[in-house]
């Protein structure tokens, strides 16, 4: 799976880049936490600091045109996207408390 980076915006009030990008695969759409992973790998981040918003594929055709959000850490990330979209992407939100252990 090929990812090419299509544009980039700074949005510093939110400490995030926006991403928009084209993925070409031989077959079929890949899940959107292997694009995420492929994705982080590309823009050297962890994952837990890329949100995957949007994957377009047109049908019959080995492209995909993806929209991403990639934060500066994984905190920004669970302060700002909302929970269904953390969910979506697997990031663990700080909500999320581990179950006590019994004494």
């Amino acid at each position: 799976m090929d990812v090419d980076i299509i544009s980039e915006e700074e949005n510093p009030m939110l400490h995030r880049t926006d991403v928009t990008f084209e993925l070409t695969h031989e077959e079929a759409t890949p899940s959107r936490l292997q694009v995420r992973d492929s994705l982080a790998a590309k823009l050297n981040k962890d994952a837990d600091e890329v949100v995957i918003r949007k994957l377009d594929t047109k049908f019959g055709m080995r492209k995909t045109v993806g929209y991403a959000k990639v934060y500066e850490t994984a905190d920004h990330a669970r302060d700002v996207e909302q929970d269904h979209m953390l969910e979506r992407n697997k990031i663990v939100s700080d909500d999320a408390e581990p179950e006590a252990e019994e004494a």
